[in-house]
């Protein structure tokens, strides 16, 4: 099932790269889509497995986890393969932050004691990986909760508040530049991930200035300019997903 959306890829500042998703890319997972913005397209899976971690064992809750990986040849020059358990610290924080994004917006108690696990593998990156990701991520979880639906502690409580998604602002030649590409994310003189509810309520904000600073109206700017795009992107999400979206309103 493909759903896309979006403008040309000459568009204006205020505009989403288009946009691509693709469910059920795989029949290995209960939840997989490919999801594509603009050049950059990532692989998201989602699988439901019984039992927690140690650490939660007994507790009632439910655990989401997220792994994150860049493919050889998402770039060029070819990346070279994490080997040996050992993972850099760039890859660590993003798999942290989509791990943490929906976590946000779970009820773990509705889950009972199950692990969730998402992995995002990024075939092809021109910027935005980690924002692409937790984007898809959201879908691809709906879609592996719905076979186990009957089988939670409470099948009438759902085992998530919200939807959560993604985008990426920021300053570019002095101006607020919504979904950044790679060029326009080395050009920034500001730029921040924002990751946003689709009630509207801030889940996480990375921002930083490149050799650069910003004021309070600058910073009103971008997080309004990302809030529309993220609105945007839920309907994304909530068009695929068709019959299968799970959130009143």
């Amino acid at each position: 099932m493909t759903f896309a959306t979006g403008q040309a890829m000459s568009r204006q500042a205020d505009t989403l790269r288009p946009l691509k998703v693709r469910r059920r890319f795989t029949r290995s997972s209960p939840g997989s889509v490919l999801l594509q913005a603009g050049r950059t397209t990532v692989l998201c899976t989602a699988s439901v497995a019984e039992g927690v971690p140690p650490w939660m064992r007994g507790g009632g809750k439910g655990w989401i986890t997220a792994e994150y990986n860049m493919l050889p040849h998402s770039t060029n020059p070819r990346k070279v393969r994490d080997r040996g358990g050992k993972i850099d610290g760039r890859t660590t924080e993003i798999q942290r932050l989509i791990g943490r994004s929906l976590r946000a917006v779970a009820d773990l108690e509705a889950l009972g004691e199950r692990t969730i696990t998402i992995d995002c593998d990024v075939l092809e990156a021109d910027g935005g990986t980690r924002t692409a990701s937790i984007t898809g991520a959201l879908i691809a979880l709906v879609d592996a909760l719905h076979p186990v639906r009957s089988e939670l502690p409470d099948p009438s409580r759902y085992p998530l508040r919200d939807t959560v998604a993604a985008v990426s602002v920021g300053l570019v030649g002095g101006r607020a530049v919504l979904d950044l590409d790679y060029e326009q994310d080395a050009a920034a003189a500001v730029d921040m991930n924002v990751v946003m509810t689709g009630g509207g309520r801030f889940v996480e904000v990375q921002g930083t200035g490149e050799e650069a600073t910003f004021d309070d109206q600058q910073l009103a700017d971008l997080l309004a300019l990302a809030r529309r795009g993220i609105a945007q992107l839920v309907q994304s999400q909530r068009a695929a997903l068709g019959r299968h979206w799970p959130f009143a309103g």
